[in-house]
Formats: structure tokens, C-alpha cells, sequence
């Protein structure tokens, strides 16, 4: 059993571990708790269902060898790959995204985001809380638009949660909002045969009836608690105990992570290995009901240091790109096709990107051997480093119109130059395509005071959607 006093605090609790004391032990009602700390933020429901999917290189990707490529730039800017054209006229990509080029009059590209972050963990936090925080920490002082989403927009009607990381964004937090907001986890692989997400949709009959009789134990020593109580929490209680049985027993859950319904050739077409099934099955949930999934790519198909993060001392950075181009390519474009082609995209809004861009001049270090990220001793390589001035983020569906340039760099991709995005417009951005009027909402912070969810930044006209 997981104390009450725990649950409402802000202590940092995976959520798949709060689901295992859920299952393991009902009668704790950990999962109907969860589902109750939710349901204090219930102030807004959404007009219409949109949904939003967010790929993220995890570690930062190179602007430069993705959706920037500086073909005019000297030797030690513009890397060894040549730039290739896309069916969007004047956009051209790196040589290692063909299958993007082919379908780049599905999506648009913004050139020109900048934030302040030179760290792996400011420079996401940075991007999806609109805060600019300085200074190393493991979870951001503010909550990520995604949390705050899964709070103002909790409903008991739900049979899914509406916030699910596959493979979750570092970083990101929910803050003062509590652990209730932060992301459904799953990190087992999808494309394993034996994939399945614990908790998620009992299987047999004798599961539900050892969880319904724990439901009725605990239905009964509350019944003395019921005649004293005050605030009609124990009635409320039981919504919540009725969403967990939904979402444990029914079938919602259970045939939207059941991947292996999908067609052979889909599973085929978004590559089977972690990254393309990890990215269909971010579809499977859009379509239904998720309001917000993120899925980051990282691991063994990144190369030697299982991340983006391309140092020389980490990577050949352009070897890894080489390396992880392929499933990259292949998964992202493979997303925004189905996306389309499944009538998804004037509700469903693709977003690709990574904590930041890399330095565009390229860096050699000899490395001394040491740490588990260090190539081996005497190693002279190619890299390049954090770069927060200048970074590429991709957009698709969500009703934009597509085959659209935002922003552009200079001719070394050193620094933005044209419409310059801060985070705050970003974060903007996201919050109008989920219907929240973040100019206007404020939720409460530790001290009582409102927070409002943008200060000053406002959504990107040409990534608002058609009317």
C-alpha cells in the first residue's frame, strides 16, 4: 500500500510504479488515488480532440546534418553530406533524410528556435514549460505544458490516460501539480514479441474477479467512513475506483497498446526495430483518445553512446549521424505519412526536434580514455557540441498548411537570423493546438500565487491551423 500522505505529495514516483502498487495490492486504491489527484485540476475540457505526437532526438540533433544543411558554408562548417532538394521548392535537407525530402510538402520546417539552455536538461525544460531556467537540476521548478495539459484536462470518462511517454522526455516534470501529471510510462520495446504494458487491460476472467473482489473488501471497510464523511470525498472516490477498473479491465486500453493488430506491412513501412514501433504505436494511441504522447529516440539505434549527444569524445558525429539516420528517417517519415493518409492530420499535430542544435564549426578532441561516454584513448575525431542559437524543429498535420520555411540561419547556421521563435512562442504554439487559451489560464503554484501559462509569447501564425 502506498500512504495517502505520499501520494499527495510532490515526491518523485514513476507512474509505473505506482500502477504496479495498484495492481499488486488494491485495496492501497493507488490508481483510483492517482486518478483523484488528477481530478483537482479538472478546469477545462477540450472543445474539440486534438492530439499532438512529439519525437524527440534525445541529446540534441545537429541542425546542420537534419533540416539545415549549409551546402555554402567552408569545410569545417557543412560537414561531408551534401544538401538534397525536397518536393518542397527551395527546402533542402541533409543527403541522410531522403525519405523526409519525398514528403516534404506534408510538413514545415521551423529554422529558427533559439533558447538559452546549454544543458541537457535546461534546454527541454526551457522548451516545453516556456521558462528560461539557468543552472543544472533534474526536474524543472515549473511544470511541462504536457502536465499542465493532463491537469486542467482531466475527465472520469476517460479509459486511457491522456498523457502516455514512450520511452518519456528527461527532464520534464510536473512539479507543483504533482506526480498524478506526469507521463504514463512505458519503456519496454514495441517491437518485441512478448511486448505488452503492465496493468493495461486484464487479460482473463480470474484477474478481473480477484480485482473485483479487492474492490468490494475495500468497498465495505468504508462504509463507516462514508456515514462521517463531510465533503462527499468517498462518493467522488468512487468515480475514480470506476475509472481504474475501466482502465484495468476494459478493452480500450488493451487494443490500443496491442501493436501486433496492426498490418504486417504498416509494422514493415515504420521499420521494425525499437524507434518505427515505438512511432506507430504513438499513432495507435492519438487515434484513440491520447491527447498527448512523446516518444524519445534513443539507445542502441543511436550508436555507441545510445543518445544524440555528439561530442567527439561521445561519437563520430558524423558516423552516428549515418548510423541512426536510416530508422530515423524511415520512422518519422513513415508517422506523418499515416497520418495523413488516415485522415488524422487536421487534429492530430506531429512535432520533431531535440534539446538543442550543435555547434556549427566542427570540433576534433583527442579523447583520454576516461568515462563511459569517452572513445578509446588517443582517439582524434570529429564532433560537435551543445548549440541552443540556432535549432530545427519539424511540424506536420495539426491542420497547418504544410510546405512552409519558418525562420532561416546564417550561411554558417551559426545563429538565427529570420523570425526569431523563442520558447515561450513554442510553448504557445502547442497549447493553441490543444485548445488551451494560455494567454488566459493560470494555475496555482507552491506559494498560492497564479501562474499564468504565457507571459508574453504567442502561437506561430503559420502553425496555428486553418480555421
Amino acid at each position: 500500500m502506498i500512504p495517502s500522505s505520499l501520494l499527495e505529495s510532490n515526491a518523485s514516483i514513476r507512474r509505473r510504479d505506482f500502477l504496479r502498487f495498484g495492481l499488486g495490492g488494491f485495496v492501497g486504491l493507488s490508481l483510483p488515488n492517482l486518478l483523484r489527484l488528477r481530478a483537482v485540476g479538472n478546469q477545462s475540457l477540450p472543445t474539440k480532440k486534438n492530439s499532438v505526437i512529439v519525437i524527440w532526438a534525445q541529446g540534441g540533433a545537429s541542425h546542420i546534418e537534419t533540416y539545415d544543411p549549409k551546402p555554402d558554408a567552408p569545410a569545417e562548417y557543412r560537414g561531408p553530406y551534401r544538401s538534397i532538394e525536397t518536393r518542397t521548392p527551395g527546402l533542402r535537407f541533409c543527403e541522410l533524410l531522403p525519405q523526409h525530402a519525398a514528403i516534404a510538402d506534408k510538413f514545415t520546417v521551423l529554422r529558427s528556435h533559439v533558447h538559452s539552455g546549454f544543458c541537457h536538461d535546461d534546454g527541454p525544460q526551457q522548451i516545453f514549460t516556456g521558462h528560461k531556467f539557468q543552472g543544472r537540476r533534474q526536474k524543472p521548478d515549473e511544470p511541462d505544458l504536457f502536465s499542465i495539459t493532463s491537469f486542467l484536462r482531466y475527465s472520469p470518462e476517460r479509459d486511457l490516460p491522456n498523457y502516455i511517454g514512450l520511452n518519456p522526455i528527461p527532464y520534464l516534470g510536473s512539479a507543483y501539480l504533482g506526480p498524478a501529471h506526469e507521463p504514463f510510462a512505458v519503456y519496454s520495446d514495441p517491437n518485441d514479441p512478448q511486448f505488452e504494458v503492465p496493468n493495461i487491460g486484464l487479460k482473463n476472467s480470474d484477474e478481473q474477479s480477484r480485482l473485483g473482489n479487492r474492490i468490494q473488501l475495500r468497498t465495505r471497510l468504508d462504509r463507516l467512513d462514508r456515514q462521517i464523511d463531510q465533503f462527499g470525498n468517498m462518493e467522488a472516490l468512487d468515480r475514480f475506483e470506476a475509472q481504474a477498473w475501466n482502465m484495468l479491465t476494459g478493452p480500450s486500453a488493451r487494443k490500443a497498446f496491442d501493436i501486433s493488430q496492426e498490418d504486417p506491412r504498416i509494422r514493415e513501412r515504420y521499420g521494425r526495430n525499437l524507434w518505427g514501433q515505438q512511432c506507430l504505436l504513438g499513432r495507435r494511441l492519438v487515434e484513440a483518445g491520447v491527447e498527448m504522447v512523446t516518444i524519445s529516440l534513443n539507445g542502441p539505434l543511436c550508436g555507441r553512446v545510445g543518445n544524440w549527444d555528439d561530442h567527439a569524445v561521445n561519437h563520430h558525429v558524423f558516423d552516428a549521424m549515418k548510423h541512426r539516420a536510416p530508422p530515423f528517417d524511415q520512422a518519422v517519415s513513415a508517422l506523418i505519412e499515416d497520418i495523413h493518409n488516415r485522415g488524422l492530420d487536421e487534429n492530430v499535430l506531429v512535432v520533431v526536434g531535440g534539446d538543442f542544435g550543435r555547434t556549427p564549426k566542427i570540433s576534433h578532441v583527442a579523447s583520454s580514455g576516461g568515462g563511459v561516454a569517452s572513445a578509446p584513448a588517443g582517439t582524434i575525431q570529429p564532433g560537435r557540441d551543445h548549440w541552443p542559437l540556432a535549432m530545427s524543429f519539424l511540424f506536420s498535420g495539426g491542420g497547418i498548411s504544410p510546405g512552409q520555411v519558418i525562420g532561416a540561419t546564417d550561411v554558417r547556421g551559426e545563429h538565427a537570423v529570420e523570425r526569431i521563435v523563442g520558447v515561450q512562442d513554442f510553448v504557445a504554439t502547442i497549447y493553441h493546438h490543444l485548445g488551451i487559451d494560455a494567454a488566459q489560464t493560470q494555475i496555482i503554484n507552491f506559494a498560492g500565487r497564479p501562474i499564468p501559462l504565457v507571459q508574453e509569447g504567442k502561437p506561430i501564425p503559420e502553425l496555428m491551423g486553418r480555421a
